[in-house]
Formats: C-alpha cells, structure tokens, sequence
C-alpha cells in the first residue's frame, strides 16, 4: 500500500465499478483525520440516493464530510487546515455539475478548475482524488455528452499535472502510471 507525504497528491482514474472509491478509501485510512469531499447532490435520483448511502456506510464515522458540488478549490483550503488528508470523490460529478452551474459560460466554468488547480498546487495537507477515465470510450452521440466528456477529461489532465501519483484502476487492481506507488515523486 502507498506511503504518503503531509502533502502528496494522489489521482485514482478508472471505469465505472473498477474499484476507485474503495482503493482511494484504503489510502486515505492511512490518516486519522480525514476529510471526506462528497460532490455528488443527492436529489430524486433513487439510485443516486442508493450509491451515496451505500459511500456513507462503507467510510469510517469519524471523518469529516463535506458537501460540495462546485467550489472544490475553496473546500479544499478551507478543510486541509483541520485535516491530514482530503479525500475528493468524484471529479467527475465535479464536472457535470460545473456544467449544470454554469451552463455555457465558460469563463465561470474554467474558474473553479483554476480555483482546484491553484489549491493544489500547495495543498494544506494529503489530498487524494477520484475520477472516472472518460476518454476510453465510445464517442457521445450528444453535444453535451461531448463537452462533459472534453471538460472531464481536460480536469483529469490538469489534476494529474499536478499529481504526484496517477493509479489507474482496472478490474480492481491499481496500476500506477505516474509516480513511484508510494506517494514519493516521480
């Protein structure tokens, strides 16, 4: 398992069900005061309502969560002074709910990922972060299928700049593609 430093950034990429949420999970038990980042919003989506309390009760009651669909860079800042780790789950949900807040536009948009980028970039404390790798499949017959596939994949490739580690999870095995797999620099 992976060895941190106070401010290591750790990025965990994958498919739908490849493991993601729980493999970040088990790097983040490695810190006693964690906060947990939740973007997901819980609305009349029933399965929606399913997935974020199954989360719920797969993390250990002692962390801190916090609720934050838009302003991950703020939170960041703001929960890293009282915590060792942050743990952010998901940039993906991150993404479409920038595109639901700000619609078409783009200046807003790109603002919150510089605010995430810039929070990064000296991070308060360890922060790992979740992500669906959206640029393997199929091209999405939509319009907007397509700019939240571009805008998710253009937060991953900015995220993972700034990483110090990038596992990609496959059938729930991590695979590291950046980075030594121990939270030491590449």
């Amino acid at each position: 398992m992976q060895q941190f430093e106070r401010t290591s950034i750790v990025l965990v990429l994958g498919g739908v069900r490849s493991g993601k949420s729980r493999y970040a999970q088990r790097l983040a038990e490695h810190w006693r005061r964690v906060a947990f980042i939740a973007t997901a919003q819980c609305r009349d989506d029933e399965e929606m309502q399913r997935k974020i309390a199954r989360h719920r009760s797969e993390r250990p009651a002692h962390w801190i969560t916090i609720e934050e669909p838009v302003s991950l860079g703020r939170v960041l800042q703001s929960a890293g002074s009282e915590s060792d780790a942050i743990l952010v789950d998901c940039l993906t949900l991150f993404s479409a709910n920038l595109l639901e807040a700000h619609k078409d536009d783009d200046a807003s948009l790109q603002a919150q990922i510089d605010s995430l980028c810039e929070a990064l970039q000296s991070p308060p404390c360890a922060v790992i972060l979740v992500s669906n790798e959206v640029g393997s499949g199929v091209v999405p017959a939509y319009a907007s299928g397509r700019r939240f596939r571009d805008l998710a994949g253009e937060i991953n490739q900015r995220v993972a700049s700034l990483a110090d580690t990038v596992h990609l999870m496959v059938a729930g095995i991590p695979l590291t593609v950046k980075g030594s797999g121990n939270g030491g620099k590449p």
